[in-house]
């Protein structure tokens, strides 16, 4: 069962097979780090076999591999101080700034081929049938991650975000102020409520009775609900949260009890993954249903002429920068995923949007190691 959920919609059926889809991924199939590299990412096998997508009943799972290289700036930092004195000693003098920062690349090439690693895989579920790519995981730079590289394998993709007509925060907080979940859910005892104010007051809850008199004050105050523990049909508990993601995914003892044992290993993991794929689509669906149903495509996406003179360096710029700058400065967070969420937009033109922010140095280039941009510019 996957723990986390980033939610993403493929726009129409995709009629692809496994095999095609194995053989797009392959292109940029994992293989552990070089000794001077710092990272190695790539699509591994779900299964530890030679295939890249494990399919069950027309459901694909597929795994980003990440490999990164352990080594602390404090190591190279001493490191490189020490063959610093040691320069001052044999020459006279300390170190310049670009002999020292010559120095401290020197050492870091010297060092990477000794530096620990560490793997992370990231399970991507897809549903071509009823048009849901699943990511396991809450991070959405991960999720960044995994969308950037899954579009390099597949150029014909037809991938969106999940957007939906009620704002899920003004959703939660209407649930949480009648004391009453949507059809089909019950309301659990966590949750986080924040002020609108520029204080961000919050109050959470955990594992804690929800007091509808107390939340009702909460609210009241100005506090909108930004996370909210749920279950579903019995079966599913998780915490929905004010950008869509779903965390904390968790399966209950009657969802347990219908799982179909098989004889083997194999058996067992082909009837967990057909059981969790059949019970997170029809969730997913009561959940959307629950947020108003989805919202058809903004009117002011691009055309298939204005994608390609965006991505391709063109003068012509896309009418929505300006705004993508706004969200990315206001929120002080580079993300594709929440430039695509706010402005209710496709991933590939969000992408483009923030590539355009690093040509202009609003925003940095994605640090490898922890899959971040900082935010450049202030507001006006």
């Amino acid at each position: 069962m996957f723990k986390n959920l980033t939610v993403f919609r493929l726009t129409q059926k995709w009629d692809i097979s496994a095999e095609a889809l194995h053989q797009q991924l392959s292109s940029i199939q994992f293989a552990a780090c070089a000794s001077s590299e710092m990272q190695s990412q790539g699509w591994s096998s779900p299964r530890n076999t030679d295939r890249l997508v494990h399919s069950v009943n027309h459901q694909f799972l597929i795994t980003l591999t990440t490999e990164k290289k352990l080594l602390p700036s404090t190591v190279i930092n001493e490191v490189t101080k020490a063959r610093a004195d040691e320069l001052e000693e044999q020459q006279g003098f300390y170190p310049g700034r670009k002999a020292m920062k010559d120095l401290k690349e020197r050492v870091t090439d010297e060092l990477l081929p000794r530096a620990f690693t560490v793997k992370k895989n990231t399970n991507v579920w897809i549903d071509p049938i009823n048009r849901w790519l699943v990511i396991d995981s809450s991070s959405p730079a991960r999720a960044d991650e995994v969308i950037k590289l899954l579009l390099k394998c597949c150029d014909k993709l037809p991938l969106e975000g999940l957007r939906v007509k009620l704002s899920p925060q003004a959703a939660m907080t209407s649930w949480l102020a009648g004391n009453e979940a949507p059809k089909g859910f019950t309301i659990d005892q966590d949750t986080e409520l924040t002020s609108m104010t520029e204080g961000k007051a919050t109050v959470r809850f955990t594992r804690h009775t929800l007091d509808p008199e107390d939340i009702k004050h909460h609210i009241a105050d100005g506090k909108q609900c930004r996370k909210l523990a749920m279950t579903w049909d019995d079966r599913i508990s998780f915490v929905l949260t004010d950008n869509l993601t779903i965390k904390r995914v968790k399966p209950l003892d009657i969802l347990d009890e219908d799982k179909d044992k098989g004889t083997n290993e194999e058996e067992r993991f082909d009837g967990d993954f057909m059981l969790m794929t059949a019970e997170l689509a029809k969730m997913l669906d009561d959940i959307v249903f629950a947020l108003g149903g989805e919202l058809e495509a903004n009117t002011a996406a691009a055309t298939p002429a204005e994608a390609e003179s965006l991505t391709s360096g063109s003068e012509i710029e896309d009418p929505l920068y300006g705004e993508a700058v706004q969200i990315v400065i206001k929120n002080q967070r580079a993300s594709i995923s929440l430039v695509q969420r706010d402005l209710r937009i496709g991933y590939n033109r969000a992408a483009s949007l923030l590539e355009l922010m690093e040509e202009r140095k609003v925003v940095s280039p994605m640090d490898r190691r922890t899959g971040v941009r900082q935010i450049l510019q202030s507001a006006a």
